[in-house]
């Protein structure tokens, strides 16, 4: 068993904005073409909920990309096999088991998304104007209180 993994059997419950938001995404997944357009799909939720949606708001990230392509996009990586919606949700669990967190938050779910998609996400916030760098900066510097609403 691997130290990094947590055991089966201890779950911790979601916050409530981590549970919109994996809802809100985990919804949208079946729409999405990409792997690239999964990202898009998980950082437009992640936007509107929780310490992860105040910070991306305080960084101005707005709901559509900056850019626009000048030719029609390519077909991409393809999306990740499976519900990675749950996988998602399962490794943000870890990680906030991990840290002995009384639940998952939205910054446990974008950590587990930065391992499962990563550049793309990263892609998806220079899209809008910000990047993983800036957006770990101004969480750091928030109050997590306001998420530990189970």
């Amino acid at each position: 068993m691997d130290p990094f993994r947590m055991e089966e059997n201890v779950k911790l419950p979601l916050s409530q904005d981590a549970a919109l938001v994996a809802a809100l995404a985990g919804t949208a997944m079946a729409f999405a073409h990409s792997a690239e357009d999964q990202a898009e799909r998980w950082l437009r939720a992640l936007r509107l909920h929780g310490r992860v949606g105040s910070a991306l708001q305080a960084l101005g990230v707005g709901e559509a990309p900056l850019m626009t392509r000048a030719e029609p996009p390519a077909p991409g990586l393809p999306a990740p096999s499976g519900d990675v919606a749950l996988r998602a949700v399962e490794r943000a669990g870890e990680l906030a088991f991990l840290r002995d967190a009384p639940c998952v938050g939205t910054v446990d779910l974008l950590f587990a998304l930065f391992e499962i998609y990563g550049g793309l996400l990263d892609r998806a916030l220079y899209l809008r104007g910000a990047s993983r760098e800036e957006l770990v900066e101004c969480l750091a510097t928030r109050d997590d209180s306001a998420e530990i609403r189970l």
